[in-house]
């Protein structure tokens, strides 16, 4: 596990006992992103096939998640700091409410950034 993963973590913890929902929708949509990108490709799984050749045991058949690097795990959170900041001024005209959230949202992630 990556440190600033571990990091997101800690202060998804933090955020839920301060009852902070906008760093709280922040840090677990960044943890979604990076388990997500954790994931497997589909072709990568196992194919469904005639009984006897099938594995056999709870998880015999599970494929390893792919490991991310920091830089990976930091290019994942920069992209969601990006993502939400162009959905915030994109939105700033029509819904400044929640161009205000986006843009909290953001500087939640950016800070853990650096």
């Amino acid at each position: 596990m990556t440190a600033l993963r571990e990091t997101l973590r800690a202060e998804l913890k933090t955020a839920m006992k301060a009852r902070d929902r906008v760093a709280m929708t922040a840090l677990r949509s960044a943890l979604a992103a990076i388990d997500n990108a954790e994931a497997v490709p589909i072709d990568a799984m196992p194919r469904a096939g005639a009984v006897e050749g099938s594995a056999i045991g709870a998880g015999a058949a599970d494929a390893p998640r792919r490991e991310l690097s920091d830089a990976d795990v930091r290019a994942i959170v920069q992209g969601g700091v990006d993502e939400r900041r162009n959905a915030a001024d994109g939105l700033r005209a029509g819904h400044p409410e929640r161009a205000e959230t986006l843009d909290g949202e953001a500087a939640v992630l950016s800070a853990l950034l650096g």
